[in-house]
C-alpha cells in the first residue's frame, strides 16, 4: 500500500510483475523502468510475445473518474485510427488495481524523437493534431479540470509556499509576482473571449511524440485537460517558423482561431510556474530531490523570480 510521503515505496519489481500476471499475461521476468516522475512506468517482458508497458498512477493525483476520462479519450482517438497509444481493455476495464495501486497496461510502441525543425514533420503533426482536436471538440471532460490560472498559477504558488523550498526572504516577492501574473493572464483570456475550450493532449511536447518510418504517434495523455487548441501546438514549436509549419498542416483538417496566438506567452509562463509548483508539491517523493536537487537551492528561486519579473514586463507591454 502506498503512503503519502513515499508513494511508491511498496512498488517492488515483484509487485509490478504480479500486477501484470493478474491481468492475464505471463511475464518472463524482464522489467525495465522507463523515464517518468509523476507516475511509475515499466516495460514488462511477456512470454512469447512483445513486451507491454505498465503505468502505475500516482496515488491521490487523479480520481478514478478522471483517469476513466483519459482512457476513454485515448480509446476514442484510437478508434478513429489516429496514432495515439491507448490502454488495453481487459475484462471491459482499462483502470486496474493491485495491492493498493491503480495501473493500466499499454502496448509498447517504439520510435525516435520528431525533428522539430523539419517543416514536413511539423506539418504532419499539425494535421494529426487537427484531427485529434476535431474529436476532442465533440465532448467535454467533466473530471479532469482545465488549463487555467487557478490550477497552473494559484494552486502551484500555494504548493511552493507550503513546501519550505522558497527562502523566507523571497516569499512576499513570490506572492506579489505570481498574483500579478495570474491577474494579467486572466485579463488576457477575458479579452479574447469567447475562446473554444476542447479536450486536449495537454502536454504535447516533443518527448510525447514518437516517430517511426510510418510517421508520428502520440503518447501519455496523463495531463489531458480542457483548454484552447494552441496549448497542443506551441510546445512543439521551437520558433515562429516552426509554429507556422504546424499551423499550415493543421489548417488542412481544422480551422484555427488565430486570436489564440496571443495566448502562447501566457501559456508558456503558466507552464513555468506550474512546473515549480509540481516539483514543490512532490518534494517528499525521494525521486524529486534526486532529479531536481537544484530546486532546493536559493539561487534557483532567485532566478525563477527574475524570470517572472521579465515575463511580467512582456505581458504588460503587449
Amino acid at each position: 500500500m502506498a503512503n503519502a510521503q513515499a508513494p511508491y515505496e511498496a512498488l517492488s519489481p515483484d509487485l509490478v510483475l504480479d500486477a501484470v500476471e493478474v491481468a492475464g499475461f505471463a511475464t518472463d521476468g524482464r522489467l525495465l523502468a522507463l523515464a517518468s516522475y509523476e507516475n511509475r512506468v515499466y516495460q514488462v517482458g511477456i512470454e512469447d510475445d512483445t513486451p507491454l508497458v505498465a503505468k502505475f498512477y500516482r496515488p491521490a493525483r487523479w480520481s478514478d473518474a478522471a483517469i476513466a476520462e483519459e482512457h476513454a479519450f485515448a480509446l476514442e482517438l484510437a478508434a478513429a485510427e489516429l496514432p495515439v497509444v491507448a490502454p488495453l481493455v481487459i475484462d471491459d476495464e482499462t483502470l486496474l488495481e493491485h495491492a493498493g495501486f491503480r495501473y493500466a497496461l499499454y502496448p509498447r510502441r517504439g520510435g525516435r524523437a520528431p525533428e522539430l525543425e523539419s517543416a514536413d514533420h511539423l506539418a504532419w503533426m499539425g494535421r494529426l493534431l487537427a484531427r485529434i482536436h476535431g474529436i476532442g471538440a465533440r465532448s467535454q471532460f467533466r473530471s479532469r479540470g482545465a488549463i487555467d490560472t487557478n490550477t497552473f498559477i494559484r494552486d502551484a504558488a500555494r504548493a511552493v509556499l507550503a513546501s519550505g523550498l522558497l527562502p523566507d526572504r523571497l516569499e512576499s516577492i513570490y506572492r506579489e509576482r505570481t498574483d500579478a501574473v495570474a491577474r494579467l493572464i486572466d485579463a488576457r483570456f477575458a479579452g479574447l473571449e469567447p475562446i473554444a475550450r476542447i479536450r486536449l493532449h495537454g502536454d504535447c511536447h516533443g518527448g510525447n511524440v514518437l516517430w517511426t518510418d510510418s510517421g508520428p504517434h502520440f503518447v501519455d495523455l496523463d495531463d489531458a485537460r480542457m483548454g484552447p487548441a494552441v496549448q497542443d501546438l506551441w510546445m512543439l514549436a521551437p520558433s515562429e517558423r516552426a509554429l507556422d509549419a504546424l499551423l499550415e498542416g493543421y489548417a488542412e483538417f481544422r480551422d484555427f482561431d488565430h486570436r489564440e496566438l496571443a495566448l502562447v506567452e501566457p501559456l508558456r509562463l503558466m507552464r513555468q510556474i506550474h512546473w515549480a509548483g509540481w516539483v514543490a508539491a512532490r518534494w517528499h517523493d525521494p525521486a524529486f530531490p534526486r532529479a531536481f536537487g537544484y530546486v532546493g537551492e536559493p539561487r534557483w528561486w532567485e532566478q525563477h523570480l527574475n524570470d517572472l519579473a521579465e515575463a511580467l514586463g512582456r505581458l504588460q507591454d503587449d
